[in-house]
């Protein structure tokens, strides 16, 4: 197979997948990369923050616990922004839990 065949094979393949598929995917793809590493910093940080008096009392080990934790929360976000049934429910799932754990690290210092 020539490669000017093997680029109308591919060419010919993609044709069919209409623009909002791509973009859904893409929507997606954006809400594991980005909303997933917000999650996971919103995490690691109410972790350190809220997460010293139930653990030793010491903010080391909160810190360390909280990145630990945003590891893994960095992996479920990804996984569940391509588990969703719509990209909008992708986004809702990853932006959702960390805009409420920004808020309760942010909101004590604003307020006080």
């Amino acid at each position: 197979m020539t490669r000017n065949a093997a680029t109308a094979k591919t060419v010919a393949a993609t044709a069919g997948v209409p623009w909002r598929y791509r973009a859904a995917v893409a929507s997606r793809a954006l809400a594991a990369l980005g909303g997933g590493y917000a999650l996971a910093s919103a995490l690691a940080a109410a972790v350190a923050v809220h997460g010293q008096p139930v653990l030793s009392g010491h903010r080391a080990e909160a810190a360390i616990a909280g990145v630990m934790l945003g590891f893994i929360a960095y992996a479920a976000a990804f996984m569940t922004a391509f588990a969703a049934r719509s990209a909008w429910r992708a986004w809702a799932w990853v932006l959702g839990p960390a805009l409420l754990l920004g808020a309760s690290v942010l909101l004590p210092r604003w307020l006080g």
